[in-house]
């Protein structure tokens, strides 16, 4: 057979029809090139966002550790403190008392642990004749009294105390209470 007749007998075999090779192959190769390109930016565009967000965790983390840090060292002070109390309670009965004399050891030592105190920014609250706050004050004796209008300290057993905005302890207070 002569080569004519091979190539019009084989339908696989168009010699010439460009159209149709490219057909064959796929679709032509801007369009391809075209939406693989698209997917690539958005590709990259999703990764980015995801980045941008991991970042803004981290950040959020980081703060979050940095105050939870901060709540738990004042919470350790708190109780350091709070373990001190007593002791402070008894020097203020002394010094009242007029135990505690100026130049003595224990008036040295009463004025370290108050300044030990004050260093961490340790307050005493509750003075008699303030107005009765149930939440600073703890009444452990309640006596009416005409003279007055609305609740107020009598006298202060035992002070109160807080740091900062935490109260380590509410001031326990006698109170007169308005007479019916």
């Amino acid at each position: 057979m002569s080569d004519e007749k091979l190539n019009d007998q084989d339908p696989q075999h168009h010699e010439g029809d460009l159209n149709e090779e490219m057909t064959e192959e796929g679709s032509p190769v801007e369009p391809e090139s075209a939406s693989s390109e698209t997917e690539l930016i958005d590709r990259e565009l999703e990764i980015f966002q995801d980045l941008q967000r991991l970042q803004a965790d981290f950040v959020n983390y980081r703060a979050r550790v940095e105050r939870d840090r901060g709540a738990e060292r004042q919470a350790a002070i708190a109780e350091a403190i709070r373990a001190f109390l007593p002791a402070l309670d008894d020097l203020t009965r002394a010094q009242q008392h007029g135990d505690l004399q100026e130049g003595t050891p224990m008036a040295a030592i009463a004025t370290k642990l108050r300044n030990a105190g004050d260093k961490f920014g340790l307050t005493a609250f509750g003075a008699k004749g303030d107005k009765f706050d149930p939440e600073l004050h703890d009444a452990l004796v309640q006596t009416p009294n005409p003279s007055v209008s609305a609740a107020e300290v009598a006298d202060v057993i035992e002070l109160g105390y807080r740091i900062g905005e935490r109260m380590l302890r509410p001031a326990k207070v006698a109170v007169f209470v308005p007479a019916e």
